[in-house]
């Protein structure tokens, strides 16, 4: 076959536009790869990912407050009257034996703020992979649109140039040349718009994906979706990331009371202290000396203080519960939403096929029928008006399908690198701090690898 293609120099051309084509369309985007590209260079997700660490932190510091504590303190005196120095050295080691249980509280409240931020940064990255879609959808529907009005503008430059020939013999009046001439001048128009909507959806790309689109291969496939509406509610109100947040952030703030109300009840401080003296003019004054101490401290009264910050965190456990059903709602109407319409794009593609193909028929019945000279050029120009319609509607429902689709995925929790197995290594939320108290593995995900250097740099590997 390729050497019946090269026996002519127009068979050359041909090769090379076969060619040329073949190679742009392995160099052209996905929409896969597109998710997979806005996943790896969205900023914010980034800096999203360095907030969970502030969170991780926050894990550490509360674990550390269980720990017993070590402190050297050394220091010098100088008597101008007895023209005297004295030195000490102490070491001091203190551990809290009973706090009402508030440390305790304080660390698994700061465990749960940490499973609440992970899930949030989930939600995130769902937004993110649906702005990409988005965006992918809003340039592959005006390239089509710009596909279709260039298509729209050569046929009338056809029709223009005819009608002006039969005007030359006869055949039309002025008024046909006239009516022939504002469509050019209208479908110039329209594609001069949809030029510049493809400009703006270009724009748009950039800043969701974080580079220029390469010319797209289209959507592809639907993705797998749930069953029904009722599956995919269901799997909203128990998966998705923004409502398992809130719940490990309304636990959070339960375990905020029991730390408020743990401040109301006695402390108990065991202390050991070690001295050691030293004076150069008088040894006698120098020695050791060693001492172990039990404290309890019990507030008695603090102007209403302890009271108030319990009924704030019991008004802080409210606001976030009110915060999860209405989550549950939001989640429940975007289900609703995207189901309705992935329902209205499929009726509305089923129809579009059969109205491209009633306008397909009746255009070429019209310039047939104008060509024996039974219609007229206002015919012909409304004929090709209605096929082009119903084109453009063709491609807007498409987008609408894939956008729908893509939507009912974002509302059941389901949006998410893993579960579409996208090509970039994905980002662990639960990997970062083995190193510290209370931490996990660290994550190798070359943002991680950056602040670790960063930590590295700074003494703190």
């Amino acid at each position: 076959m390729t050497s019946r293609i090269f026996r002519t120099g127009r068979g050359l051309v041909a090769a090379l536009a076969v060619v040329a084509m073949t190679a742009g369309a392995a160099a052209a985007d996905s929409l896969r790869q597109a998710m997979a590209d806005a996943y790896r260079n969205s900023q914010l997700l980034e800096q999203n990912r360095y907030l969970l660490r502030l969170s991780d932190e926050g894990v550490t510091q509360a674990v550390a407050q269980l720990y017993p504590t070590l402190t050297f303190i050394a220091g010098t005196n100088r008597d101008l009257i007895n023209d005297t120095t004295t030195s000490t050295a102490r070491l001091v080691a203190e551990m809290v034996i009973y706090a009402g249980g508030g440390r305790t509280s304080a660390r698994r409240g700061a465990e749960e703020t940490v499973n609440a931020a992970r899930q949030q940064l989930v939600a995130l990255e769902a937004q993110v992979l649906l702005d990409a879609v988005t965006a992918y959808l809003e340039v592959w529907e005006a390239q089509q649109v710009v596909s279709v009005r260039e298509a729209n503008v050569r046929v009338l430059t056809q029709q223009l140039r005819a009608a002006r020939d039969r005007f030359e013999v006869g055949e039309d009046t002025r008024t046909d040349v006239a009516q022939a001439e504002a469509q050019l001048a209208t479908a110039r128009s329209n594609l001069a718009a949809a030029q510049g909507t493809l400009e703006i959806a270009r724009e748009i790309f950039n800043l969701a994906v974080g580079r220029y689109p390469n010319g797209l291969t289209g959507p592809g496939g639907l993705p797998n979706l749930p069953r029904s509406e009722a599956e995919a509610g269901q799997l909203s109100r128990q998966q998705h990331p923004a409502v398992l947040a809130l719940q490990h952030e309304v636990a959070a703030a339960e375990f905020a009371v029991q730390e408020a109300r743990a401040a109301t009840r006695p402390n108990i401080t065991l202390d050991f202290t070690a001295t050691d003296t030293f004076q150069a003019t008088n040894p006698f004054l120098e020695g050791e000396s060693a001492s172990v101490g039990l404290t309890l401290t019990q507030p008695i009264y603090r102007g209403g203080q302890l009271a108030s910050i319990e009924r704030q965190a019991l008004a802080q456990v409210e606001a976030v519960r009110a915060a999860l059903n209405r989550q549950t709602q939001l989640n429940l109407q975007a289900v609703g939403t995207a189901f309705a319409r992935f329902q209205i794009a499929t009726a509305q593609i089923q129809a579009s096929d059969q109205r491209i193909r009633a306008a397909e028929l009746a255009f070429e019945g019209v310039r047939e029928e104008a060509a024996l000279g039974a219609r007229t050029t206002l015919d012909v120009l409304d004929a090709e008006q209605d096929l082009l319609e119903a084109r453009i509607s063709r491609i807007e429902a498409e987008a609408d399908l894939y956008a729908s689709a893509y939507g009912i995925l974002s509302a059941a929790g389901l949006l998410t690198v893993g579960r579409l197995d996208l090509p970039v290594p994905e980002y662990d939320v639960e990997a970062y701090g083995a190193a510290f108290p209370g931490g996990v593995p660290r994550v190798l995900s070359p943002q991680g690898e950056r602040l670790d250097s960063l930590l590295r740099s700074i003494g703190r590997d």
